[in-house]
């Protein structure tokens, strides 16, 4: 994991055009973040998913609405470790069956805004940032999630009354758009189409993992809220 926030961190740098050494310093201050928090035990993680979905939840929408540019050159460096750190941690602190839920999700709401955008996509739904995404499509992938959750809720879990796991659902999709906005807005004030070029054919690290950075730290703050209210 601290390899994986490490190449991610490399790519983030890149788009806040740090080069060379300034680069590879920031990756290894990503990873070496990721580290101190993960062996500091419980309450570090807790804390630093907290962070992150305060982050994800208040902060960047009000970023996104109000323009992400060149000028935030200094913020965007800061976040890059809101972003890559606390889902770095969820990823390796979570139980595998939840990280496999969650990602799957994630991939669930992903595949039906795309297509349901593409085939039936009318209104933008962010523009300036990512003209290919609609609304017909951010919808589509709402309510694919939400089937998603009434699946799993009813069939795999054995439980009837599933209207939290759909409010989770929920909350999660909406997230996952946030987090792949705020990327594709970060990409776009650096001027590139993709963060890297790791992955032929596919762009970057973050490119693949831009919609779970937000939403992986938000379960697990959801499951700290649980845990401490029972």
């Amino acid at each position: 994991m601290a390899l994986i926030a490490a190449a991610a961190g490399h790519e983030w740098a890149r788009l806040c055009r740090l080069s060379g050494v300034g680069a590879g310093l920031y990756a290894i201050a990503v990873a070496a973040t990721f580290g101190v928090l993960f062996v500091s035990g419980e309450p570090a993680t807790r804390f630093a998913v907290v962070a992150a979905t305060l982050f994800w939840i208040f902060v960047v929408p009000i970023w996104l609405a109000r323009g992400v540019d060149a000028r935030h050159r200094v913020a965007l460096i800061a976040a890059g470790f809101m972003v890559l750190v606390p889902a770095a941690v969820a990823l390796a602190a979570l139980q595998p069956q939840h990280v496999l839920a969650v990602l799957v999700l994630v991939w669930v709401a992903d595949t039906a805004a795309y297509f349901v955008g593409r085939k039936w996509g009318r209104r933008k739904l962010a523009p300036a940032i990512s003209p290919g995404k609609s609304w017909e499509g951010a919808w589509a992938g709402v309510a694919a999630a939400v089937a998603y959750a009434i699946i799993c809720g009813t069939f795999l879990i054995g439980i009837r009354w599933w209207l939290g796991y759909v409010l989770v659902a929920v909350l999660l999709a909406v997230i996952s758009i946030v987090g792949d906005l705020f990327e594709s807005a970060a990409k776009r004030q650096a001027g590139v189409k993709d963060s890297g070029a790791l992955l032929p054919g596919h762009g970057g690290i973050l490119d693949r993992i831009d919609s779970a950075t937000a939403v992986l730290p938000v379960f697990a703050a959801l499951l700290v809220v649980e845990v401490a209210s029972k």
